[in-house]
């Protein structure tokens, strides 16, 4: 095993990321150019946003994500699934073609009207995390406990 294998990992994968988000921005511009998407709304916000969606999954060397990319994402998301629900995902997005998911496919299935469990899981985290959710605040009773003490002093 060569010596200099820690000090060029980091940098290493730093440049591989680098390499796999300028083939996804090439891939996004065939899709701005296809005439099959051009009635797409916000097309160009879209692309963007399944980019760097598809960048957090953890992607193979080939810039695919494999099962056990797919499946720490759905951990990391809190939808935990088995080997054989992430396998299902994958042939539900490639229709059996590959065992990992390409950003083709990716997109494909991001755009298309079919409901692939993959696209429910990410639309939804989006919809959580996104706009229209209340922040955790403090205030309120904490979600159903006693409403908080209150002394004499603070009473109108």
């Amino acid at each position: 095993m060569p010596s200099n294998m820690g000090a060029q990992g980091g940098k290493a994968f730093g440049a591989l990321k680098a390499q796999q988000r300028e083939k996804l921005d090439e891939i996004n511009k065939e899709y701005m150019e296809d005439q099959k998407y051009r009635d797409e709304e916000d097309l160009p916000e879209k692309l963007e946003g399944f980019k760097n969606k598809y960048a957090e999954f953890d992607l193979n060397d080939q810039g695919d994500i494999d099962i056990m990319g797919l499946k720490q994402m759905m951990e990391k998301l809190g939808v935990p699934k088995t080997h054989l629900d992430v396998k299902k995902m994958i042939v539900e997005v490639t229709g059996g073609s590959s065992n990992t998911i390409n950003y083709r496919d990716f997109v494909r299935m991001m755009l298309g009207k079919r409901s692939a469990v993959l696209k429910l899981v990410l639309v939804f985290e989006d919809k959580a995390n996104g706009a229209g959710s209340k922040p955790n605040g403090g205030g309120g009773g904490g979600g159903g406990g006693p409403p908080p003490k209150r002394d004499i002093s603070s009473l109108p």
